[in-house]
Parts: C-alpha cells; structure tokens; sequence
C-alpha cells in the first residue's frame, strides 16, 4: 500500500502512455499531512492557548508539591519551574503528549485509505470505530478540486466526489495537487463511459461483449490514459470577471438598498432624542460588512471553461475552488437580473443539480452560482456550455424573448397570463409566461427583478398542475416542473386553464421522450 504525498509512476506503464499510479483498484493511503491539515493544527493551536491560559492548575496536576509556586515571589509557574530545576520532568511531560498527539494522527493517516475501481470510489477511515464509504462511478454528479490556503502552502488539495443524494459525496482529504488533478482526470474518465464504448468497438471487431468488457475494466485498473481531464492541459476559459465588476454587483443588491434605509433611520431616531439606538447599527453593519466580503472574496478569480470531461468552474481567492461539472448533471438553469444590474446590462446565472449537500448549506449554494455576474455575451457562452443540446432556432427564444422579452412586442412565443387574470400579477402580466421548446421548458417572470428558467425535459422529474380557488374563478392555473432541490424555482403561475392544460400534457410526453433518449450520463460513449 502507498500513500499519496507526491507523484509516482505506476508499475506496468508502457512508453508514450500516461497512467495515474492512485487509480489501479488497489487501496492507497492519503497524503501524509493529511491529519494536521483536517484539524490537527487547530487543535495544536487550542493546547496551545489552554497551556497558556492554566499552565499553573497543569503543572499541579503533573508535578508533585507544586502548589508552593503560590508562595513563590513572581507567582509564574514557569519561573516556579526552572528556579526548582524542574525543567527535565516538564520538558518530558511535554514530549510526551507531543508523542501521543503524533501517534494518534499517525493512527489516523494509517487507517485512512481509498481505492479507485473500473465502478466505485471507496474510503475507508476510521481507527475504533470503522466506516467504509462508496461512491458508485455511474452516480458521480461533478468531481470539486478545492485547495485551502494552509493546503496550497504546502502542496496539497483535497478532492470531493459528488454524489447522487444527500450526504453521498466521498471525501479525499487530501492528496497532493498533482496527484489530485491526476485522481480527478482517472474519476471522470471512468465515470464517462469511456470504456464501455471501447468494449462495443472490440465486439464490432470480432470479440465477444463479455471478453471485452472484462478486458477494458482490466485495462482502466491496471493504468488509465490521462484523457479527460489531464492537468497539463489549460483550458481555454471563455468568461472571466473583473473584479470591479464583481464588487460593484454585489454593492447593488437590494441588501444594500435596506441596510442603507436602515442607517438612516438610526441616524435620524438618535437625532430626534434616542442615541442608544446607534449601539444596535453596530451588530448589523459588521454582519453585512462579514457577509460581502465573504462573498466578494469567494467570487474572485472566478472562470469558467470547456472540457472533454464537462464545465470546468474556478473561483476564490484564498481558498480556491475548481469544478468540474458533466454533462448532464444540470436539472434547471436561472438567468436573473436584478433592477439595478439592469443599467450596466449584467445577468447571473444559477442552477440545480445533485450536490451531494442540504440545500441550505452555504458552499451548495456557492457552486450554484455558475456565474456570479456578467453581459450578455458572457450569459451566451455560458449557456452555450451548459446546455449543449439548444438549437439555433431556440437562441432567439432565449434571448430575445426569454430574457428581454416584455411581452409587447410581435411574435412573442410566450404564453403570458390573461388579460382577467392581470391585477394578480399587476406589474408582471405581460412578462409572466412559459414556452415548451424542443429541449426545454422555458418559464419567464418578473418586472423588476427578471428571471429566465430553463428547465432541461430530460431532468424533469415530474410535471405537476395546480388551481386554488380563485383561480378556478378566473379560470388560470399554475405549473410546476419538479427537479433536484436547488435555488432555482420551476414554478409558474397564473396562466390560462387551457394553455397550462396543454402545456401540462405536452410537457409531459416531450420530457418521457427525452429522457428515453438522453445519454449524457455517458457522454464519452454517446460520442464514439
């Protein structure tokens, strides 16, 4: 067994093939500082302070008749310590629990394994209390790179394999950063169906399914070609953002709006005779002043780009974040704009897919921003990546239409909502409606605040139709389009009866279709 501090050749390599020695179905121990980056020097740093803090109440525990340091001029346990020739038995005491603390992270790293199969990421931890953990390869919903600061000083970078439900992501915690890239490359090359689809060509030649299968499984365990996505190979990215323009859109924000509003109200109340209101403003600017520099810093070095293995995102500053999202793991895209981003014409965008996390976790909903700000051309190049499979017919529908659309113009392909039904929806009625497209269902919303979603008919996972009471007085109608748990909402409201009936039956036969016909899931093998 070997561990994975640093790049090695794997046994069996042939010249002119590059193989990933981490991916060979045998089991591999983590990087050796493994230990100390999961937690070990906060907790150094915690002895630390606590030693600091009752170092007298400690050195009683440990040294007989210690309590005479209370009579000792000075009162410094310390002084107590090396005036009494001590210094021996508490050097040694210290060695000691510096031994114990290394034992025990040694245990740790000892018993923290992983292995990589033709089917499954496995883990395996744990020294009393064991867990084993499995992340089967034709689940995989996206492979993260993230590098910590403390990580990236020292050469290392934990690898997380997203999984297909809650809780279901596989944590590689860590590996060096060339050997992670290299994991990464061999995670999604499996997960690709690359090798089934070299199984079918060697049936086509002569030999039998089975006998090709086993031997393509044999081949990608015993040395994968570093073929999907390879670290030495830089992707073009096509989006970029300045970070002026990153800073400013987060300044926009209607948060900024009401914190301002705030403010002044403070500031007028301890005018007019309450000045200990001031003391509550305190609290809340340092949260929002928190919450934005989080948020900035997260976003910065943001960049996105096209890969063999899917759309490859990276974002942060001092913790630096690259994902890598295939084909097909995208179930609803939202394009937004609020109404003070309209003037410089920026758009974000945001999407549901499977995270192997709660819906409310922050960092879930951090990759659910795919792009935090940008033009429009930006939002084209974007979706251009994320959703393949649009036709140039649709672009128009998309653009024109789905995001600038107002309803007012000619040829307008939307269903709006009624003309009775218009004071429900008093300023968005026009905008309010839906288009069933070839690919997608598209949902179009708000006045001030625009919205676009795109929800994929191969993701859907279901179709439902609603009416409260008045609605059924004014005979409209809701539809929804359920996917995976996400910030993106596929509800739309207050359309007519028929047309949401309609659209309901249609959606519904165009998305069964799509999805018998979908093989994005194995976007190697649809290839060949």
């Amino acid at each position: 067994m070997t561990d994975a501090g640093g790049p090695s050749t794997g046994s069996g390599a042939t010249a002119g093939v590059t193989r990933s020695p981490l991916s060979d179905g045998e089991w591999h121990r983590l990087h050796p500082l493994t230990p100390v980056l999961r937690g070990g020097l906060f907790l150094l740093v915690v002895i630390g302070i606590v030693v600091t803090n009752l170092r007298d109440r400690i050195l009683g525990w440990f040294v007989p008749g210690f309590a005479e340091w209370q009579q000792f001029e000075g009162g410094d346990p310390v002084d107590y310590v090396w005036e009494n020739n001590l210094w021996l038995l508490a050097g040694l005491a210290v060695l000691a629990v510096l031994i114990v603390l290394l034992v025990v992270f040694w245990l740790l790293w000892r018993f923290h394994t992983f292995r990589i199969t033709g089917d499954d990421v496995e883990v395996r931890s744990g020294v009393l209390f064991r867990t084993h953990r499995r992340a089967p390869l034709d689940r995989v919903q996206g492979v993260n790179l993230t590098r910590p600061m403390i990580a990236r000083l020292l050469g290392a970078a934990k690898l997380e394999v997203v999984g297909a439900g809650l809780d279901a992501n596989v944590k590689l915690e860590y590996l060096s950063t060339a050997n992670a890239e290299a994991v990464r490359a061999d995670i999604l090359r499996l997960a690709s169906g690359r090798q089934l689809a070299e199984a079918r060509a060697a049936q086509e030649s002569g030999r039998p399914l089975s006998r090709a299968t086993v031997d393509a499984v044999a081949a990608g365990l015993t040395g994968l070609i570093d073929g999907v996505d390879p670290a030495t190979e830089e992707p073009a990215y096509v989006v970029t953002i300045p970070p002026g323009r990153l800073i400013a859109s987060h300044l926009l924000t209607s948060s900024t709006i009401w914190l301002l509003a705030l403010i002044a109200a403070v500031v007028v109340g301890s005018i007019v005779g309450t000045p200990w209101v001031l003391v509550t403003i305190v609290p809340t600017v340092l949260g929002f002043g928190a919450y934005w520099f989080r948020s900035i810093t997260r976003s910065l070095r943001y960049s996105i780009a096209p890969t063999s293995a899917g759309v490859r995102i990276t974002f942060g500053l001092t913790t630096t974040v690259t994902e890598t999202l295939p084909p097909g793991r995208v179930h609803a895209v939202e394009i937004h704009q609020p109404l003070l981003w309209r003037r410089f014409g920026w758009w974000g965008i945001r999407v549901n897919r499977l995270s192997g996390r709660s819906g409310a976790d922050s960092q879930s909903l951090q990759l659910a921003e795919v792009l935090p700000v940008g033009a429009r051309d930006d939002v084209e190049r974007v979706l251009r990546l994320l959703l393949p499979g649009i036709s140039a017919e649709d672009w128009a529908a998309l653009v024109e239409h789905g995001l600038l659309g107002t309803g007012k113009t000619a040829g307008d392909p939307f269903t709006t909502t009624p003309r009775r039904a218009r004071w429900l929806r008093p300023l968005s009625w026009r905008r309010n409606g839906l288009l069933l497209t070839p690919g997608a269902l598209l949902l179009r919303r708000g006045r001030l605040k625009r919205e676009l979603v795109i929800l994929p008919l191969a993701r859907l996972q279901s179709v439902r139709i609603a009416q409260g009471p008045i609605d059924r007085a004014l005979r409209v109608a809701n539809l929804t389009g359920h996917t995976v748990l996400g910030p993106v909402s596929g509800g739309i409201g207050i359309i007519d009866r028929d047309d949401a009936l309609a659209a309901w039956q249609a959606t519904e036969d165009a998305a069964l279709a799509a999805a018998a016909a979908d093989r994005s899931h194995r976007w190697d093998e649809a290839a060949r």
